[in-house]
């Protein structure tokens, strides 16, 4: 049986995927932590928006992953992604960076902080912590959803057909280690993480925007339409 948590995941190919973990121990550990964690509240994001990332990229149409680490932890913020807000949200420094490194790379400049068009496009905007207490950054971590996520990015690891892995900072870059140490077909892109402590030593400049679309359009791929 399903752990209660990962029952929405039903409804998406992702359940097919996921199947085999969402079956384990860890699984339905991981599961009454999370709820018991919401029951005390308050976490981000909302329940609802747990999966968002599942939700608008199914297993199928994903492109290109985004690996991050933690989910905003401030009241109005986290909303299923990485990195992204939702509309009329403030963009926090790190997402700040990210549209400066879009607009030096493109010359684009995005009119809101969500990211939900890139989502649709095939961009998995994934975080290694799906949720978080408020003001509390990193408190889900070791928890559960490490294992969690390592078994979605093994699936998408599997997949034969070429996808550009995007890992800024050194977190995504040791979740993912495999993938910098195996022949595949794959593009895989590091650059320094685009917080305000580190952008400056390698995130700025990176060109990975472009990079990507490159990389898409050399294996026969429609390119992302980075604007919205």
């Amino acid at each position: 049986m399903v752990p209660s948590l990962f029952v929405p995941l039903q409804q998406s190919d992702w359940f097919y995927e996921l199947k085999g973990w969402l079956e384990t121990r860890e699984a339905e550990m991981l599961s009454s932590f999370v709820e018991e964690e919401y029951r005390r509240g308050p976490v981000y994001p909302q329940r609802q928006n747990l999966f968002t990332a599942f939700e608008e990229t199914p297993y199928a149409k994903v492109r290109i992953v985004i690996v991050g680490q933690d989910p905003y932890h401030q009241k109005g913020q986290a909303h299923g992604l990485c990195f992204s807000v939702p509309p009329g949200i403030t963009y926090p420094p790190s997402l700040q960076n990210i549209f400066k490194e879009l607009k030096d790379d493109l010359g684009i400049s995005p009119s809101s902080g969500c990211l939900l068009p890139w989502a649709r496009q095939g961009v998995f905007l994934l975080n290694t912590s799906l949720t978080v207490r408020e003001g509390t950054p990193l408190s889900h971590q070791r928890r559960g959803w490490e294992a969690f996520t390592d078994y979605v990015v093994l699936r998408l690891a599997e997949r034969r057909d070429p996808l550009v892995f995007v890992l800024w900072g050194s977190a995504s870059q040791a979740k993912c280690a495999f993938l910098l140490h195996k022949t595949s077909p794959h593009l895989i892109l590091t650059a320094a993480h685009p917080s305000p402590l580190s952008s400056w030593r390698g995130f700025f400049g990176c060109r990975h925007f472009s990079k990507v679309n490159q990389f898409l359009l050399f294996s026969g791929k429609k390119a992302v339409d980075w604007h919205f």
